[in-house]
């Protein structure tokens, strides 16, 4: 049988790599009229089904058609069993990749399928002998089988991120977690913009225990300069960038700690209470030593943040109302330790009501958002 592919099918299958599939089939048909045997035509013609909308009855009779020409077509075969789960007969797909291992035991591509889709099988089969129960031995069973079947894939294709990709599941599913690391460097090692391993060894770093939110949001900002799109790594950044916010409040607090102790508002036996009102040197040191808790605490570290993070962080105000509300209690905490520190107060009955109000709303908030992302 005739293995060239005709042009008009070539064509088609640059439409389908556009995601033109309706223009594909158009092309699939005129050519399928012309010549019924074209087998790559009606592997094709499966393809443009399966993409459009998971047609998997239309892409199955095309599959099968093309195994009515050759039973033995790769091609065709992997496209069959692509056919069947799309068509709600995943089970079957085993014994049809079972067959394109045989037919070609040198290829690297059936063992990586059939590693990616045997130990979902084997759970849906266990899941249906056991009343929808998945035994843990069958799917411990399954993994290791199909853990085997994803290192011969890596044998017979080294340098082919599938067969990499799928035993990194394997290993991640099978809780081996030096294994799991390993595999996700060799899939960056063949594609450093690989979003998956991107995502999961960056993750993996920022939420290291003792990891600071700077460093964690240093190593997301990081990882999206390479993978721009990935959803999870945003997520991870203003995640990170949330709890850099959080802190201002400590910093505020310390702020009106440092009021507090100024104006002497807690009276000790060891120590007298400064008179009042307090001289305006003593004002002015106040509103100095506060400058400075947030020149060295907010403003060098904002600074040294990357510009990504930066960005980030005034976005996350923007487009979140935990982020503003923290923003607003470090901006509260700060007024009431200006009011206290820089009015001449006579007494200090008032000043202790700005204390406590300063004070308790901030803490009460920062207990009850320490689960919250912003």
């Amino acid at each position: 049988m005739n293995t060239t592919v005709h042009p008009t099918v070539e064509r088609a299958d640059l439409l389908i790599d556009l995601k033109r599939y309706e223009e594909a089939r158009e092309l699939l048909v005129r050519r399928l009229a012309e010549d019924p045997e074209d087998v790559r035509a009606w592997v094709k013609l499966a393809r443009s089904h399966l993409g459009d909308d998971e047609n998997g009855p239309k892409a199955l009779q095309a599959t099968e058609r093309a195994l009515v020409l050759d039973p033995e077509d790769i091609g065709a075969l992997v496209m069959h069993a692509h056919a069947l789960r799309a068509a709600h007969r995943f089970p079957e797909t085993e014994g049809v990749l079972r067959e394109v291992i045989r037919l070609a035991p040198d290829h690297w591509h059936g063992y990586a399928l059939l590693a990616d889709w045997l130990w979902r099988i084997r759970v849906i089969r266990s899941g249906q002998a056991n009343g929808g129960q998945v035994r843990r031995e069958d799917q411990d069973a399954a993994l290791r089988e199909a853990g085997e079947l994803a290192q011969e894939a890596i044998r017979l294709g080294p340098e082919e991120v599938y067969a990499y990709e799928v035993a990194w599941l394997i290993a991640d599913m099978s809780g081996n977690r030096t294994a799991t690391a390993r595999l996700c460097e060799a899939i960056l090692r063949l594609d450093p913009q690989h979003e998956k391993a991107l995502a999961w060894r960056t993750e993996k770093a920022a939420t290291t225990p003792g990891v600071k939110a700077t460093r964690a949001a240093t190593l997301y900002a990081d990882a999206l300069a390479a993978a721009p799109d990935s959803a999870s790594m945003r997520s991870g950044l203003d995640d990170a960038s949330y709890r850099l916010l959080r802190g201002v409040r400590w910093l505020a607090l310390l702020c009106l700690a440092l009021a507090g102790v100024g104006i002497d508002l807690f009276a000790t036996e060891s120590m007298a209470q400064r008179e009042l009102p307090l001289p305006l040197g003593q004002r002015l040191w106040d509103l100095a030593l506060m400058a400075l808790v947030w020149v060295l605490g907010a403003l060098l570290r904002y600074r040294r943040l990357r510009v990504g993070v930066r960005v980030n962080m005034r976005s996350l105000v923007r487009r979140r109302s935990w982020p503003r509300v923290v923003l607003a209690q470090a901006a509260w905490a700060m007024v009431c330790a200006l009011l206290i520190t820089q009015i001449p107060w006579t007494e200090r009955s008032f000043p202790h009501v700005l204390f406590w109000a300063g004070l308790l709303p901030t803490v009460a908030t920062m207990w009850f958002d320490r689960g919250k992302n912003g």
